[in-house]
């Protein structure tokens, strides 16, 4: 074995691999430390203004009440709330991100797919959210169908738009070589266009997780008993701001959790890039 394949192959030179990342990395957590940086400013401001009185506090309440009214809600129905939400947002985005995947693959390898559909998504995918409340509650009722299926239609034109463009954004010369090489389409498809897509469609379904959550909230501000949706329309009602910030800061919480977990599998999925990171400065 020559000493170019002996230092390929050393453990220290692994563990530097682009993609890996120690499990103790201080540049790591001064990232993270510095993310917290803007949020805690903001409490601190907005705690300071609200107690001297230049901000109402019927208008805006202090960040602590707003934490005292976290806990309440977390001795009573908040993990009602939340598990009811989480639970849709999960088989809506399941299904109409699985459902774009697959229209994404067919129009982004098929002009003549993209002839007869894409006319047709373009047109749907201006149509605003609340637009479809009334008429999924005429066809599926006020029932878990209506608001799964909408949170479903959030996911679908992210992730669908993202797809095709990935797919189209493939070099050619890099499918001519898998022609070259004999490759069936099959074959090509796993070992070419996949991976060669894979950093766009993790944007596309990251796009619509988020969009995933909007659609949430404007399925549950209409027709809901329980949800976090459900919270924000009842503490408008009773006049509580307390109550709508703090089911804020929950779905701003959910959503960031989960698209933190599609970035750590993006991250790890695509591990091989060595890509432009950003500059220090």
């Amino acid at each position: 074995m020559s000493s170019n394949s002996k230092d390929l192959s050393s453990p220290r030179l692994a563990l530097s691999a682009p993609g890996r990342t120690p499990l103790f990395n201080p540049d790591h957590w001064r990232l993270r430390l510095k993310g917290l940086a803007l949020p805690v400013l903001i409490i601190v401001f907005l705690e300071i203004i609200v107690r001297i009185g230049w901000l109402p506090a019927y208008q805006m309440p202090a960040p602590s009440e707003i934490a005292l009214t976290l806990g309440d809600l977390a001795e009573g129905a908040l993990w009602k709330h939340i598990s009811a939400s989480l639970l849709r947002v999960l088989l809506g985005f399941a299904i109409g991100a699985s459902l774009a995947l697959v229209f994404a693959a067919w129009v982004g390898l098929s002009r003549e797919a993209e002839a007869y559909l894409e006319p047709t998504f373009a047109g749907l995918r201006s149509i605003p959210s609340l637009a479809w409340v009334p008429l999924l509650l005429l066809w599926l009722g006020i029932d878990e169908t209506s608001k799964v299926v909408l949170i479903a239609i959030g996911a679908f034109f992210p992730v669908y738009l993202n797809g095709v463009a990935a797919i189209r954004n493939i070099d050619r010369k890099l499918v001519e070589v898998g022609h070259m090489y004999g490759f069936s389409r099959r074959r090509l498809v796993r070992r070419i266009l996949l991976p060669a897509a894979l950093p766009g469609l993790f944007t596309g379904l990251r796009s619509g997780m988020s969009l995933a959550w909007m659609f949430l909230v404007a399925a549950e501000l209409i027709a809901a008993t329980k949800g976090l949706g459900y919270l924000l329309s009842d503490g408008r009602e009773t006049s509580r701001p307390d109550i709508v910030l703090a089911a804020i800061i929950v779905l701003a919480l959910l959503g960031k959790l989960s698209d933190g977990l599609l970035a750590g599998l993006e991250k790890r999925f695509l591990a091989w890039r060595d890509t432009f990171n950003g500059t220090e400065e």
